[in-house]
């Protein structure tokens, strides 16, 4: 490769976007910081169903950590279903982890209901309800739609989670083509269908980023698709986490565009033989066979001749020269690719779970790797099947192997290590969504590497076969001749045979020379496992979208402890419908596995009316042996996990040994779910669930 190939001004270009792209880097890990994966809700003044004397001035939120609040953040609605709020919620004495809203003066008794939404650190909304009352509880007309702001629209949501997953799929491809070409094929930079390939990559991920952009702010405030040419709603979402990192991104995929603009002009220069590309140009086996004879007889002649030894050497100099700016080209371009795909997974990294939880400064790092490694095995399994079809040798195959084993490895590794970190416990696994989908991921995963294991079987029968082995070059066909040029030729042998080469590559057109019976199994099993990969991708995109089985736990010990939280656990078990107006029963059997006579029984819990509205409540408390039992604690909550409604605990009065009663308001129909806490002693606890359906 001539020095010229790589001038100064294409290496001042790449350096300076090395230091563009280790900037963006470093601002993406300065803004992610410790944190709790996503917010849940731990206190709300007025408390949750409490009753006041007088009507509040204001209603305040705190939560687990900070949030992003909108206009319509908080709302607060009267038994009519009408809006009593002043609107415009902010952050209470400037703390972030905080939402207050003014209540308009002269409030009416009766239970009011708030209705809130918000986005936690990791860039996930989260919303719920909760009531209190003034003066005594009444009746509420506060309908499911008057809710529905804390749920995204579902075709903003589809759209939403087809554009994230459209970006992860566009990131892959186009980092997996550009690693592929860099480190096993540089002569497939001069490929139209590879550079078809990262010019599909950096396109779709720019199409998606901006799509996730506009969809952001509808997403988050439950509205519908047509405010996502909202601008308000676009400054909006670029002032949050998530918008911080999606501006980044599309300023990294400027800088890509001048990356590969090198990319292909230093490595895609048409019939330009390398070192290392096996097929780069045909007959490329065989003058290296020439070159080594060659190489023999001058050994042979520098024994005899002096000279000849001399001119030896310096014919591998000037060959050594020659290599140099291609080796110098090589290795820049892979170190700002890596730097390159390094700052763009920051953009996923930063604003999702890796940046808040447990352990940031070694999750934020290792969740960047994860991302790379994806893409090296999903984008170059992408560009195989495109060389493949173009006729690879076995080398380059090969060298692709090692590099998928050990992103695979590397998947493995920070796999383990976020499943741990996400999960929290065994339990995770199959008690919530993040567990169940992450349970599928690694069923996709394991079919994925079962087909590798049949593509390396094809690629060693593949290396076994010489004639296969070697790389094959598409035939060029030309257009015809005309008959004039033809005739004028008719004479010459040498013209006649090159004719009779043409019309026979005519005759082939329709079929793929490059693919021998073995090329064309491997390029199956290939495709097979390209296919798997979307599906891995598709349940990525769902698993960034849940919360994190940890954080699921904890909501639901939350719930189920009667302290507020964003969510409760659905319960597995089918709720018994209620005829409104009838007193309900409900039996809970517990066990505290302790060793003191009350740690074992049966908690009973009475409803009536069973519709909504308030309800008086019932609990007791039986021994084993059907006698009343006396606890230091017990404790009782509904949940309406469907609209994020609740906990709402009920505040119990003693009527005895394992008796209580109090008032319970359920302000909507739906399938509820009942939580008792019993605790026997210091230590021993249990929490019992129950579903029940009133309307």
């Amino acid at each position: 490769m001539p020095k010229a190939a790589f001038p100064q001004t294409a290496r001042r270009r790449l350096a300076g976007l090395l230091g563009v792209l280790g900037a963006v880097l470093a601002l993406m890990l300065a803004g992610a910081g410790p944190a709790a994966a996503h917010a849940t809700l731990q206190s709300t003044d007025p408390a949750q169903n409490s009753v006041l004397a007088t009507a509040p001035q204001a209603v305040t939120l705190t939560f687990s950590e900070a949030v992003s609040l909108s206009g319509d953040s908080v709302r607060v609605l009267d038994p009519a279903g009408k809006a009593v709020d002043t609107g415009n919620p902010a952050h209470a004495d400037g703390r972030d982890n905080t939402a207050r809203v003014g209540l308009a003066a002269g409030l009416a008794g009766g239970t009011y209901t708030v209705a809130w939404r918000a986005v936690s650190e990791d860039s996930h909304p989260i919303g719920g309800a909760f009531t209190f009352s003034v003066g005594a509880p009444s009746d509420t007309s506060v309908s499911t739609t008057a809710l529905s702001g804390a749920e995204a629209d579902d075709v903003v949501a589809a759209l939403y989670g087809t554009g994230r997953a459209v970006a992860y799929g566009a990131f892959a491809l186009l980092a997996g083509t550009a690693a592929f070409v860099l480190i096993c094929w540089p002569g497939g930079a001069a490929r139209r269908p590879v550079q078809r390939l990262l010019m599909t990559g950096w396109v779709a991920l720019l199409v998606s980023t901006v799509a996730v952009l506009m969809l952001r702010g509808p997403y988050e405030r439950g509205s519908g698709v047509g405010q996502a040419f909202d601008l308000s709603l676009v400054r909006t979402t670029l002032d949050e986490r998530i918008g911080t990192a999606l501006a980044a991104r599309l300023l990294l995929l400027a800088a890509s565009g001048v990356f590969l603009s090198l990319l292909v002009g230093q490595l895609g220069q048409p019939g330009r033989p390398t070192a290392r590309d096996a097929g780069a140009e045909p007959g490329a086996k065989a003058r290296d066979a020439k070159a080594q004879d060659a190489k023999a007889q001058d050994a042979k002649a520098a024994a005899v001749d002096a000279e000849a030894a001399e001119e030896a050497e310096l014919r591998e100099l000037e060959r050594r020269a020659a290599e140099r700016p291609e080796r110098e080209a090589r290795l820049g371009l892979g170190v700002a690719g890596l730097v390159l795909a390094t700052a763009l997974s920051a953009t996923w990294a930063g604003a999702d779970h890796a940046s808040v939880g447990i352990q940031v400064w070694l999750a934020l790092p290792l969740g960047m790797l994860h991302l790379v490694a994806m893409a090296l095995w999903l984008g170059g399994l992408a560009t195989m099947l495109v060389g493949l079809r173009h006729g690879i040798g076995a080398e380059v195959a090969d060298r692709f192997s090692k590099v998928a084993f050990g992103a695979v490895a590397v998947l493995t590794a920070t796999g383990l290590y976020q499943s741990w970190r996400g999960l929290g416990s065994w339990g995770a696994l199959t008690g919530t969504e993040y567990g169940r989908l992450l349970l599928v991921k690694t069923g996709c995963v394991a079919a994925m590497l079962g087909v590798a294991w049949i593509s390396r079987s094809w690629l060693a029968r593949l290396r076994s076969t010489p004639e296969e082995a070697a790389a094959v070059e598409p035939v060029e066909v030309e257009a015809p001749e005309p008959a004039a040029v033809a005739a004028r030729h008719s004479d010459d042998p040498v013209r006649q045979a090159q004719l009779a080469r043409q019309r026979t590559a005519r005759a082939n057109a329709g079929r793929d020379r490059g693919l021998t019976p073995t090329r064309a199994g491997l390029r199956r099993s290939v495709l097979v496992e390209a296919l798997a990969a979307v599906a891995v991708l598709v349940v990525t995109t769902m698993l960034t979208n849940s919360p994190p089985g940890r954080v699921a736990d904890e909501v639901s010990a939350g719930a189920a402890a009667g302290r507020p939280a964003a969510s409760a656990p659905a319960p597995g078990v089918p709720a018994p419908q209620t005829v409104p107006g009838q007193t309900l029963e409900l039996r809970l059997p517990y066990d505290t596995k302790g060793r003191t006579p009350n740690a074992r029984g049966t908690a009973t819990v009475t409803l009536n009316p069973a519709r909504t509205g308030p309800n008086e409540v019932h609990l007791k408390l039986d021994g084993a042996d059907g006698q009343p039992v006396e606890v230091p604690e017990v404790q009782l909550a509904f949940t309406l996990p469907d609209r994020d409604l609740g906990p709402l605990p009920v505040t119990l009065a003693a009527e005895g040994t394992g008796r209580w009663s109090g008032t319970a308001q359920l302000p909507l129909p739906g399938n509820w779910v009942v939580s008792v806490v019993v605790r026997s002693s210091d230590i021993d606890q249990a929490t019992e669930i129950k579903s029940l359906k009133i309307g």
